[in-house]
């Protein structure tokens, strides 16, 4: 029987198996560890320490900046250098804290107090897991305590482990799958608990069958759980195709999952809430992959978020050759980095060095409309299209014709012979589009509130 799939989409070059083989390594930051407030979707965390303060493992060093934020904990102890600007993976210079480790690694008090999640009430469950900073970790950073909390608990009918991991070369969520199953399962338990009308489906692609193995055996007696084999195909991990093969449903950007009854949290995401609702642990570390052509010893390292990129390399034996490119995350959505010194973040996926940029080696030329982008893209868009409309400035076509439907995911880049740079076109677009967007609504705003301050003004006078 063949495997249910999705429309378009690609097959590139995996590369997983550099690393996937290998356990995970733990490892202990050297020198100064970098916290910056942005590493989540929504308004930054704020600072609540400040230079020369003295900090725990596992503490809160900075509060949630709004009702879509996350708090973040130290993941050493020490003592707080600096509370400034730094620059982040993302090439953006962002408020950070850092702290000097002392090589201690003391605890805060109650890190580490195992907890029975059976007979914490769900306000309590979702409190656990906003104190201890869980975001998304498979990339987008969406803060978990929010997206556990629907309008309605009762209209949620899945809960669905992204296990996917279609990104080229990365192998961390295929290696916590195999050396930690009982996390990741028992952190699906853990959300399960919040929705009694919900079934488990862990979602894993086929190119990982021992993992697939491995699931269902473990979730044999479980009659909320179940194993959901893939066929393996990129985006396969995208939230709109994931739930679409899973439970037949669709998903648009104007739309949450929960909309259709569905709550997805990554693999790597799943343990976490379970380290942070039944251990009393905040999320303060993460499996990273080090990998690429250019990496001398390729592998999966088990990291305390603020170390910097440039120490793990020096963990996996420095480089073999000089990459023409070093990327935080995969080939496919991850961010091209400018320096190394910049910090693992909990969104840190991967460092990927590429001894070879096949984009900067190979020069755009002309559209020759073949007519691939529109057989890869996943969200059933015309690419052809919307990069005329965006190389324009044209933002209005762009988005007539549902250019803010796309997801960057790649894959018409990727397609693409005449080496278009699509994806960064699109990018620039929809964000143009969302700011215009926003700069429009708040006009709209700031003029409704004048009118009604108006209209109040009149009528006050003509009771004087």
């Amino acid at each position: 029987m063949s495997l249910r799939t999705f429309k378009g989409g690609v097959h590139p070059f995996e590369g997983k198996e550099l690393s996937k083989d290998l356990p995970i390594l733990e490892v202990l930051p050297k020198g100064e560890l970098v916290f910056p407030m942005s590493q989540h979707l929504g308004a930054p965390a704020k600072p609540c320490v400040k230079a020369g303060d003295k900090v725990l493992v596992g503490q809160r060093i900075a509060e949630p900046g709004g009702f879509i934020s996350a708090c973040i904990c130290s993941s050493v102890s020490g003592t707080v250098k600096s509370v400034g600007p730094r620059l982040a993976p993302n090439g953006a210079m962002v408020e950070s804290i850092v702290v000097e480790n002392d090589g201690e690694y003391a605890m805060a008090p109650g890190v580490g107090e195992k907890r029975d999640y059976t007979r914490m009430s769900k306000e309590e469950i979702r409190q656990a897991v906003k104190d201890g900073g869980v975001v998304g970790m498979g990339g987008a950073g969406f803060p978990t305590h929010v997206k556990i909390t629907p309008k309605d608990d009762s209209k949620i009918e899945f809960v669905i482990a992204n296990c996917s991991e279609c990104e080229p070369y990365l192998t961390s969520d295929y290696r916590v799958m195999m050396e930690d199953p009982e996390g990741v399962i028992n952190g699906m338990k853990v959300v399960l608990s919040l929705f009694p009308n919900a079934k488990g489906i862990i979602a894993i692609e086929d190119n990982k069958p021992d993992a697939i193995k491995l699931m269902e055996e473990k979730t044999s007696g479980e009659d909320r759980i179940s194993v959901h084999s893939m066929q393996t195909k990129y985006p396969q991990g995208s939230e709109r195709q994931l739930i679409y093969v899973c439970t037949e449903r669709k998903l648009n950007s104007s739309m949450l999952p929960a909309d259709v009854g569905c709550i997805v949290d990554n693999t790597d995401t799943l343990r976490a809430i379970y380290m942070a609702v039944c251990k009393s642990t905040p999320l303060f570390h993460r499996v990273v992959t080090v990998t690429g052509e250019a990496v001398a010893k390729p592998r999966n390292l088990d990291v305390r978020t603020g170390t910097l990129y440039s120490e793990l390399l020096e963990y996996c034996g420095g480089l073999k050759s000089q990459p023409e490119k070093f990327i935080s995350g995969g080939p496919m959505m991850g961010i091209a980095l400018v320096s190394l010194d910049v910090p693992v973040t909990k969104i840190s996926s991967a460092l990927l060095c590429l001894e070879k940029d096949d984009i900067s080696a190979n020069p755009s030329t002309h559209c020759i409309r073949c007519g691939r982008c529109v057989e890869a893209c996943p969200s059933r868009l015309v690419p052809q299209m919307m990069y005329e409309y965006a190389i324009r400035g044209d933002l209005d076509r762009f988005a007539a014709i549902n250019g803010m439907e796309c997801f960057e995911c790649g894959a018409c880049t990727y397609g693409c012979p005449a080496k278009l740079r699509l994806t960064q076109a699109f990018k620039q677009a929809r964000a143009a589009v969302g700011a215009a967007r926003r700069k429009a609504a708040a006009e709209k705003a700031a003029a409704e509130k004048a009118a009604k301050e108006a209209a109040a003004a009149k009528e006050g006078g003509a009771k004087a």
